[in-house]
């Protein structure tokens, strides 16, 4: 018996003819699940960052969502801990937040243009820092790192886009 309700209707399945239909779609479920897991590499959810100055675009690249597992990494490698004495336990003391904002556009960079613009040992030495992190706090503002991070927040889905605000 199917009961309607706003544009949604309500089918009772018997236990075997839910597995049926379970079986039936999961080719389609696992294809979702994969195409879902997918996003780091999908440049469909890449983002194109342009760094404007004097009304011309003086830098482009591209950038991907990170998981949460690779935002707990970054955090975690830019926090000073200090040992408790009661305990002997590592607490956090402070984030390096400058670091830390570096950090996670260099590790949003898509590979190829990591290469290409933050791994240049010739900007290195012209910048006087030792890696890619280092040459992004030295060629970004910090109001162009705070409009890239909200981006690669928005991409990695912890804000919703004013599309899925619309939606809703």
């Amino acid at each position: 018996m199917a009961k309607t309700t706003e544009n949604v209707t309500e089918v009772q399945m018997s236990p075997e003819e839910a597995k049926a239909n379970v079986r039936m779609y999961e080719d389609d479920i696992l294809g979702g699940l994969m195409a879902a897991a997918s996003y780091k590499t999908d440049m469909d959810e890449v983002a194109t960052i342009q760094i404007v100055r004097h009304k011309a675009v003086v830098l482009e690249f591209r950038i991907r969502p990170l998981s949460e597992d690779e935002y707990a990494k970054i955090r975690k490698r830019n926090t000073n801990y200090k040992k408790n004495k009661a305990n002997g336990l590592r607490i956090a003391e402070s984030v390096n937040s400058a670091d830390y904002r570096s950090e996670l556009i260099y590790e949003a960079t898509i590979e190829e243009d990591r290469t290409k613009i933050w791994d240049r040992a010739d900007a290195w030495d012209k910048c006087n820092v030792v890696n890619g992190i280092g040459l992004v706090d030295v060629v970004l503002k910090a109001g162009e790192k705070d409009a890239i991070l909200e981006k690669l927040d928005e991409i990695s889905g912890f804000t919703p886009s004013m599309e899925d605000v619309a939606k809703n």
